[in-house]
């Protein structure tokens, strides 16, 4: 007899746990947050730009699958919005520096880029920070001759 019972609440209490973890599956769904992306943005009729942080932007850059429209409106959120670079630490360079040069080269080497975009990526970038002509300079160079052209 006490076999029999303790199958019983064996079974049951298998039943209530399979019960348990189905309403937490299908809850847990629900809930579920959609990650932030440029194509699920909620659409409002007024036009507001969305600012995206910088690494959002580097996202796009680095995404092979972007298209030329992509990579020059990301281009053009990072120079309004982060254009500035902090000023140079004596001989050293600061560490924002080298995000600005991953992306001369990330454009360079990108397969749907044209040479509008990284001209005017380039221009811009040294108009906003003259102390880095040279700098800037390098990493374009850098960029171009990483395609072994």
């Amino acid at each position: 007899m006490d076999i029999t019972l303790l199958l019983k609440s064996f079974i049951i209490l298998v039943i209530l746990l399979g019960i348990a973890l189905v309403f937490f599956l299908s809850h847990n769904k629900k809930t579920k947050k959609k990650k932030t992306t440029k194509e699920n943005l909620p659409k409002t009729s007024q036009t507001k730009e969305v600012v995206l942080d910088f690494d959002a932007y580097m996202t796009i850059i680095k995404n092979r699958k972007s298209d030329t429209q992509a990579l020059q409106e990301a281009v053009d959120n990072i120079i309004k919005h982060y254009g500035k670079i902090p000023p140079k630490l004596g001989i050293r360079l600061p560490d924002d520096y080298y995000r600005y040069e991953e992306i001369l080269l990330r454009l360079c080497r990108h397969k749907n880029t044209n040479k509008d975009v990284i001209i005017s990526f380039y221009k811009r970038l040294l108009k906003q920070n003259p102390n880095y002509t040279k700098e800037i300079n390098d990493a374009l160079t850098k960029g171009l001759n990483s395609l072994g052209v």
